[in-house]
């Protein structure tokens, strides 16, 4: 016997692995005849789910818009026009290097992880692929620039998912915040970009995380090694340091973190829109470069504790009172199953799960106690943002 789950619309079934029978019914659809043959038991889940399925949260889609994959196809309704003066800011992912759901969680024999579960739903907020932002940018002629901020492993997956919704399709940079797989391990899948959509990508790092791409993406860096004919990606790298520069007219600021003992990674701040996906400290020289924050986009890793490489989000917040923006929203977040938040967020001690909608409902009530505005972002989510 074998347990078969079709997540995507949280439908469980168990059934004989050489039978076409439904052996048992689980409490999803207790409605639904389960002694027919597996072709008419599909006939009525579709019909079921037709009829009770709501549209998603974080988006509004016909249902006759859904695709493998959480494809959402373009919606004429959410495009806008790159118009000058107009600016915003969409995230690609909101979650850690491995992302949510996990695996394990999904295939643990005797637990169940309601948030991973959960994250198995269409358009739940708990879906979480690597960290990563679009910031777009209306020009004269109507066309958006758009940057790219970390292209991680599952950048793909992301760009597959919201660039036809939002009807994104050329990047003209491409931001590398350091050079770990979860920021950098996407960047061969850009290859779809310079063999389809445009000549070439400009990627901007440091020179200690290109000696890193050297390595790790060596027939990226070094084209000289690649077979004739070979249709990888054609980057174009160039090296930043830690001083201001200018990408499509923009100024960007690095602000350097440490992401770990003695590794340095970049946040950046593009007007006043400040980005920081992966820390563990900030540097006292970092924090004149947050002034007058107007959206602090900051790592969140766990609502208990920091851990060695990543801020938790007690530690998260002591930097958002310290730094003042006038709005937050925490980024990098797993799952966790037990925490108290009692020292972090003043509450009496509280058993809660990494759920979307829980740390929200307690984050809110920071704004009533001390005007603090944050929350948990999510993958998807678009704001406009004024860049001056």
């Amino acid at each position: 016997m074998e347990l078969l789950r079709c997540t995507r619309l949280d439908l469980h079934f168990r059934v004989f692995s050489n039978s076409t029978t439904i052996l048992k019914p689980l409490k999803q659809f207790p409605s639904l005849n389960y002694g027919v043959p597996i072709q008419n038991m599909q006939l009525q889940v579709r019909a079921e789910v037709a009829r009770r399925e709501e549209n998603p949260s974080q988006v509004e889609v016909n249902k006759s818009s859904l695709y493998v994959d959480g494809v959402l196809r373009l919606q004429k309704s959410h495009i806008t026009e790159g118009i000058q003066g107009r600016s915003e800011l969409i995230f690609l992912g909101t979650g850690t290097s491995e992302g949510i759901p996990r695996v394990s969680c999904l295939t643990h024999p005797s637990k169940e992880c309601s948030v991973c579960w959960a994250a198995t739903r269409f358009g739940n907020k708990n879906r979480r692929r690597n960290t990563s932002i679009v910031i777009r940018v209306g020009t004269s002629s109507s066309r958006w620039k758009t940057i790219l901020i970390d292209a991680g492993k599952y950048f793909y997956h992301s760009a597959l998912q919201w660039f036809p919704y939002y009807g994104i399709r050329e990047l003209d940079a491409v931001l590398l915040t350091h050079s770990h797989a979860d920021a950098a391990g996407g960047l061969d899948d850009l290859r779809d970009w310079t063999n389809n959509i445009q000549a070439t990508a400009q990627v901007y790092a440091t020179c200690r995380d290109l000696e890193v791409l050297a390595k790790t993406h060596y027939y990226l860096v070094d084209t000289s090694v690649i077979t004739a004919g070979t249709a990888v990606s054609n980057l174009q790298f160039t090296p930043i340091s830690e001083d201001p520069f200018f990408v499509c007219g923009l100024k960007v600021t690095p602000l350097p973190v440490w992401h770990g003992a003695g590794y340095r990674s970049l946040g950046f701040r593009v007007g006043d829109i400040c980005y920081i996906s992966d820390v563990s400290g900030i540097p006292e020289e970092t924090y004149p470069l947050l002034s007058n924050c107007e959206i602090l986009i900051l790592d969140a890793l766990r609502p208990d504790y920091s851990t060695a490489t990543h801020f938790g989000l007690p530690q998260a917040l002591k930097e958002v009172r310290k730094i003042r923006p006038n709005r937050t929203l925490f980024t990098g977040m797993l799952e966790v199953h037990t925490i108290d938040l009692c020292e972090s967020l003043k509450f009496k001690s509280m058993m809660h799960l990494m759920d979307h909608d829980k740390i929200n409902e307690l984050l809110a009530q920071l704004k009533i106690s001390e005007g603090l505005d944050a929350e948990l972002s999510y993958d998807g989510l678009q704001i406009s943002i004024n860049l001056g």
